[in-house]
């Protein structure tokens, strides 16, 4: 019998006989264009009609920049604590493993090393997904060791922000990770090894306040919040209509507090030629 019958009235379908469209199947951006998911993956989830970059996390910016995604995990077991007994709406440890299990993550951010064109590189990318991207005591430690094992091989390190800022549970040492990277990111800089900030969809607060930009190259992608305070807060606070755009990238391209902004698809490739330039080497193909 066919699924659809015709009568008077039209075409009709019994409500036992609908077919359900599966989730997942297409993905609409803000701007209204929709896009297969599997065409979405293969185009590095940037939509091809409009070029709006879809958040990605630290899996996905693995596979892009190291070679046939091949890399060694650095510290990949460290978790947080909850020394200041934290309970909101849950307590801190419940709202942690709770994030843990939906998420397959251990933190915020995680760290690798491996080969990007055939050279060595460090990288640390953090996933909004958990918890909104939130710094906490691990992720500052985390970044930390792995300035460290920059250090100590001699690789250069690029880290891969997206965050919501510091992380409101840990309170004061969350802000101490700010002076931590900080310093961290110092003695990378005097033992001359190169530094690549990549700020991406969104990169605010603490942040932005500390490792995102001291980058001997500040790049991002396309159309990235970038900010300490957001735009909403900027407006209630100063009772002012924004410029347009205020706060995504081009913005702070335009007003000198990054030095390019590259699609998702170039990133590899001009992360590595800065990081060539920058060491006086001679420029992968």
């Amino acid at each position: 019998m066919a699924w659809f019958k015709r009568t008077d009235k039209g075409i009709q379908t019994p409500t036992e006989e609908k077919k359900d469209t599966p989730k997942g199947l297409w993905y609409k951006t803000p701007s209204g264009k929709i896009i297969d998911t599997d065409e979405l993956k293969k185009n590095l989830y940037v939509s091809p009609e409009d070029g709006y970059h879809v958040r990605i996390g630290s899996k996905e910016y693995f596979e892009l920049f190291f070679d046939d995604n091949k890399f060694e995990e650095l510290n990949p077991k460290l978790t947080a604590k909850d020394p200041l007994k934290f309970e909101d709406t849950k307590k801190y440890p419940d709202r942690l493993k709770e994030v843990q299990k939906k998420t397959g993550l251990k933190d915020a951010v995680r760290t690798a090393v491996g080969k990007s064109m055939g050279k060595d590189l460090v990288v640390a990318s953090m996933d909004f997904s958990f918890i909104g991207g939130s710094m906490g005591s691990v992720v500052g430690e985390k970044i930390a060791r792995a300035i460290d094992y920059s250090i100590e091989n001699n690789i250069p390190f690029l880290m891969i922000s997206k965050s919501g800022g510091a992380r409101m549970m840990e309170a004061s040492l969350s802000l101490m990770q700010l002076a931590k990277t900080s310093v961290k990111l110092a003695q990378l800089a005097k033992a001359k090894i190169p530094y690549v900030s990549l700020c991406t969809d969104p990169t605010t607060g603490g942040t932005t306040a500390s490792f995102a930009m001291l980058g001997d190259i500040n790049i991002a992608e396309p159309n990235a919040l970038i900010a300490f305070a957001g735009p909403r807060v900027v407006k209630d606070t100063t009772g002012k209509d924004l410029p347009e755009g205020f706060q995504r990238s081009e913005f702070l391209l335009e007003h000198g507090f990054l030095d390019a902004i590259y699609e998702r698809k170039d990133l590899k490739k001009q992360v590595n030629l800065y990081l060539d330039l920058i060491q006086n080497q001679p420029v992968r193909a």
